[in-house]
């Protein structure tokens, strides 16, 4: 087949454009519409734990003026009144201790309050405990609408996988799409149950915390607010130089998990070609960009904490030496001032927490980014609304002036007419690249013709639903594929509907299969994994026959199903495949030009044309590429015989 193994793209091409970060984050906000009445919930929650958290420190610095006016009073004699002890103060020369203590509610002669301490003490420790079992409520809200989140975009991933073209499968390496499907969607839910609860509590405890300084002193609110641009400077420059490095990290990834899955695939082949060496060296190139990438990410953004920590200190220095000031001045109180500082504590930290967030965010995004290009992607033409459909299925094939290109600029297949009568068995043969299998994707509208049209019965195949149209098809390939499970269900896999074990095996010893299948272990209840190991490449192929007896199929499409399997075991397949083939149409592509003898017509294809075509003993004497064909074949035959 010409085209597609050609155009092979490392990593796939749409990784090379530059990270849209605002764009692919409101997207992926937007995934969250479905779970709007838990955000709510979640929102409400976090609100009331926040409001209660921002209260906290104004209730403690009420113990902390409670226990201060006690060691005050109780040092003072009784009798005097307060103004009565701080007007003393003042005559005796001590106008700056009477200016601190003027913001003390204190009694002369009174000390500590215990039970009113008591009081504010447990009022503020229901506070924080109510604010922590909100808080763990809204964490298990943040898990429940990720997680379900993320089940919609793996669904939706697959519906699209499943709607994409072949020929978008064909540029892409798949293990590198696989690692979109797989490790950037666990990326995006861990960022998001890492990140979501705790940057929405974040925004709404700068929010409440600075409404609180602003209300306890709107002096030193402003100076605490003073850092808050110098913050700022610092996220921004730090998260534009991280971002594109989390891009080339899961890029890195996604070029990785390729290499990999590829070398494991073939395995065999590395080690047969002694290409182990290679092929960790590969790795290692791979493994090292991966390294790299990750390194300066990591190191980029993890930079941003301490310096939101340096930050964070300053904020706090300044704080500290106003609010003496101010406590000397006798503008606040002690615990206004104690409070004040929890508050500029908890002010900083969750602009810590914010900036800290950044690298996880930045590399759940470069995730997402690589999903929405994969749900972005060009889909195979829809069906028609109203699918047309055969009257009868009978089998008759026609390509009229048919034109095909994998490139633009570079035709395949040009004008190409044929007509096959129901029942017919047409062998397709050709040199490598002649667009034999080409012509055989065409059909089963793997890929639309780009002129002409092909039609089953009468019906234009770009009428029919591609459901319809591959449900009359059987396709037994040369390149078997198996899933992990037991024989019978492997068979059984071919049916549309439910089957009996009857039937199946009925369909194997039609495939000649049945005798092989009973010798193992467990017998049509074997496991087997998608490797097909424990079984053979010819007993892989009969099985598949047996599948593709089961569909039974109006037209059958053989694609060089005997060409890598001992002869036994090929005059097995030979015989299962004439008992298939009999009463369908079927196209026959083979290398081994003496399996196709008794064909109906012989299709010899070049260069995407048919050169020539009729029976066997009539191409045989014509003289032409066939004759050409077959005598090559015969001598390299007989070589291997001397």
């Amino acid at each position: 087949m010409a085209g597609p193994a050609g155009r092979m793209m490392a990593g796939g091409g749409p990784d090379s454009r530059s990270m849209d970060f605002k764009n692919s984050g409101r997207r992926l906000v937007a995934r969250f519409r479905p779970e709007r009445a838990t955000i709510y919930v979640l929102l409400l929650c976090v609100v009331v734990s926040v409001g209660l958290n921002v209260i906290g420190p104004k209730i403690l610095g009420e113990a902390t003026d409670l226990v201060f006016a006690g060691i005050i009073g109780r040092q003072l004699p009784s009798g005097a009144t307060k103004d009565q002890v701080l007007d003393s103060m003042r005559e005796r020369g001590q106008g700056d201790v009477a200016d601190m203590l003027r913001s003390t509610d204190f009694t002369p002669g009174e000390g500590i309050d215990f039970g009113q301490v008591g009081h504010v003490l447990l009022l503020a420790l229901g506070t924080f405990l109510v604010a922590g079992l909100l808080m763990a409520v809204a964490t298990r809200l943040v898990n429940r609408a990720v997680n379900r989140t993320m089940y919609r975009m793996r669904e939706d991933v697959q519906t699209k996988l499943s709607r994409l073209p072949l020929s978008y499968f064909d540029k892409r390496q798949r293990g590198e799409v696989l690692s979109r499907a797989t490790n950037d969607i666990d990326n995006i839910g861990q960022t998001l149950q890492q990140s979501m609860g705790q940057l929405i509590n974040s925004v709404l405890t700068i929010i409440g915390v600075l409404a609180m300084m602003f209300y306890v002193s709107w002096i030193l609110a402003l100076v605490a607010l003073v850092t808050v641009p110098l913050s700022f400077v610092v996220a921004t420059r730090v998260g534009k130089r991280s971002q594109p490095q989390f891009v080339q990290q899961w890029r890195s990834t996604g070029k990785l998990n390729a290499h990999i899955e590829e070398m494991y695939t073939g395995h065999t082949l590395v080690k047969v070609f002694g290409r182990q060496d290679e092929s960790a060296q590969q790795f290692a190139e791979h493994n090292e960009a991966l390294y790299e990438a990750g390194f300066r990410a990591q190191f980029n953004s993890g930079i941003m904490q301490p310096l939101m920590m340096f930050v964070s200190n300053l904020n706090y220095v300044l704080v500290a030496v106003v609010g003496g000031l101010r406590v000397a001045s006798g503008a606040l109180s002690i615990g206004d001032v104690q409070a004040f500082i929890q508050y500029s504590r908890q002010f900083s930290m969750p602009l810590t927490q914010v900036a800290s967030m950044a690298n996880l965010v930045q590399s759940g995004v470069a995730s997402a980014e690589r999903i929405f290009e994969l749900l972005d992607a060009e889909e195979q033409e829809a069906d028609p609304a109203k699918a047309e459909k055969p009257a009868e299925l009978r089998g008759r094939v026609e390509l009229e002036h048919v034109s095909f290109r994998y490139d633009p600029d570079k035709p395949l297949i040009e004008d190409l007419s044929l007509k096959v009568a129901p029942g017919q068995t047409v062998a397709i043969v050709g040199p490598t690249g002649a667009g034999k299998t080409t012509l055989v994707n065409l059909l089963m509208r793997f890929y639309d013709v780009t002129g002409g049209r092909i039609t089953l019965d009468g019906v234009d195949i770009a009428k029919m639903s591609r459901d319809e149209l591959r449900a009359a098809i059987g396709m037994v390939l040369q390149d078997t594929w198996l899933f992990g499970g037991t024989i019978a269900e492997n068979i059984a896999y071919g049916a549309a509907r439910e089957v009996s074990r009857g039937e199946i095996e009925e369909a194997a010893r039609a495939a000649h299969a049945d005798r092989f299948i009973r010798t193992l272990p467990d017998g049509y209840d074997t496991v087997i994994d998608d490797e097909g190991t424990g079984v053979s490449a010819g007993e892989k192929q009969l099985i598949t026959i047996a599948r593709a007896f089961l569909s039974d199929p109006v037209i059958l499409v053989l694609d060089e199903a005997t060409s890598s399997v001992d002869t036994r075991t090929e005059v097995l397949i030979q015989k299962a495949m004439a008992k298939l083939a009999h009463g369908r149409t079927s196209f026959v592509i083979a290398h081994r030009l003496s399996t196709i003898r008794d064909a109906d017509t012989i299709l010899v294809m070049e260069n995407g044309s048919i050169v020539e075509q009729g029976a066997h003993e009539e191409l045989l004497a014509s003289g032409g590429a066939y004759a050409r064909l077959y005598k090559a074949q015969f001598a390299q035959a007989v070589a291997e015989v001397d």
